[in-house]
Formats: C-alpha cells, structure tokens, sequence
C-alpha cells in the first residue's frame, strides 16, 4: 500500500472535518441538496465528456495511487544484471532460471527465451507499454475534469440558493437558510476538486511516469542483453536511463554483481 495517499486524505478529510467540529455550527455545514448539486453534476458532466466504458475501467487505474510497486526502478537494473550475468555464463535458456517478479520484463524473458527476434520483442514491449499509458493518460484525464468541474457546479449551487434567497427576502427568516445553500455548494465543490480528485489525478500521474521508466528501462536492458553486452554495459545503460541521483553512485554496490565467465 502507499500510505502516503492514505495519510494524506485521512487528513486532509480529518483536520477539515475536525476544523468543523470545534465550531458552535457544525450542523450547518451539511446540507443534503447541496452535496446532490455537485457530487450529482459532477458525476453527470463526466459521464457526458467520457464513455461509460471508461469511466467505469478508471476504477481499476485508481487502484494505482493507492499501492505502488513492489520493485522500483531502481531495483530494477540488480536483476538485469543478474539476468545479463546468466546469459554470458551459459546462454539465454539460462534466462529462465533468474527469479522475475515484474510481469511486463517476465514476458520479455519469455519471448527471449522462445528465440524471438529482439526488434519483434521491442515492438511487442514497447506497443504493451504504449497502450498501458494510454489507460493510464485516461484515468488521468477524467479524475483532472472532475477536478475542474466540482468547482463549477459548486459555483452553479451557489447561483441556485442566491435565486432562492431572493425570493424570499419578504421572509427574512428564510434568507439565512437558503444563503447557506449557496455557501456549501462552493465549499463542496472546492474540497472535493483540491482534496480529492486533483491529488488523485497528479498522483496517478507521478505513478504512469515510474510505470513507463519502468518499462523503458526492462526493454533497453533486455535489447542490450540479448546483443550480448557485458554485465556492466547494461548495468551503466540502465543508470543512463534512470538518470542521476536515483542510482549507487552511479553504480551497483559491487557485491551486487558477480563475476562474469
């Protein structure tokens, strides 16, 4: 799990909630059709800009700003070494004996393995990896219009309750509740756009930009390994890619790798 989305909404939700509470007021602050304006015209405009079918497959990208990988990027390049090291001992069956954990690089072992020429294994790859951005670059898009749209209808409850208070300004008893109205619309809506959706889409982002390394840095590894480089030409390729600061020094602590045959 990545706890730091967690945290942050616990709160963010918490010490706004909490912001509440210690008020003499805090009932005030719910109101039910105002919740229904935007929640309801948010979702309603959404589902206007976007097909079904995709709003409904951004539940599975939302999952992404919720858990990370369980092997970074940089703990990527210790096992293209280690698988480099095994094909210049024996050959690329030997590939199949390193321990692969992350699916996209597994399959390129396989397709390495079964004797696939290596521009068809990088155009398999690199169309998998494309089209994995792609869903991702729509969960994106859609959690970054929710954001702007929460405002707006938080804007269009607040026209809706001025309406209303006008029309009772012969009551003044009444002008207190509908002013209300018009208030909390505004205040849903930016919550929900700067607390909610607007992290949401900039984490998921953050998130596409590992994935795509990621990926990049399993097919440059996997091409340079099967032209047959030595072990610390891929791993030096790897930390190109990578880029400085989020490498060893530049380099894999050297127990790390093992002597090549």
């Amino acid at each position: 799990m990545d706890f730091g989305t967690i945290i942050g909404l616990i709160a963010g939700i918490g010490l706004v909630t909490a912001a509440i509470l210690l008020g003499e007021t805090a009932s005030a602050f719910w109101s039910l059709p105002s919740l229904l304006i935007v929640v309801g015209g948010t979702l309603a405009s959404t589902l206007i800009k976007f097909p079904l079918s995709v709003v409904v497959g951004t539940v599975d990208v939302v999952r992404l700003a919720f858990v990370r990988r369980a092997e970074r990027p940089e703990e990527l390049v210790g096992v293209m070494v280690r698988l480099a090291q095994e094909v210049r001992r024996e050959s690329l069956l030997a590939l199949e004996r390193v321990p692969v954990s992350d699916p996209f690089l597994k399959r390129g072992v396989g397709l390495a393995v079964d004797g696939t020429e290596p521009a068809l294994i990088e155009s398999l790859l690199r169309a998998e990896a494309i089209a994995e951005q792609e869903r991702h670059d729509r969960g994106q898009r859609i959690f970054r219009t929710m954001g702007q749209t929460a405002p707006a209808f938080g804007m269009i409850g607040t026209l809706i309750g001025l309406v209303q208070m006008l029309t009772r300004m012969d009551d003044p008893s009444k002008i207190g509740g509908a002013m209300a109205v018009a208030i909390l619309t505004t205040f849903y809506g930016a919550a929900l756009a700067y607390l909610v959706f607007i992290p949401i889409a900039e984490k998921l982002s953050e998130r596409s930009r590992t994935d795509w390394l990621h990926r990049e840095m399993a097919i440059q590894g996997l091409l340079s390994i099967l032209n047959g480089h030595h072990p610390r030409l891929v791993e030096r390729r790897l930390h190109g890619i990578l880029g400085p600061g989020r490498s060893t020094n530049g380099r894999l602590p050297r127990n790390r790798l093992r002597p090549a045959a």
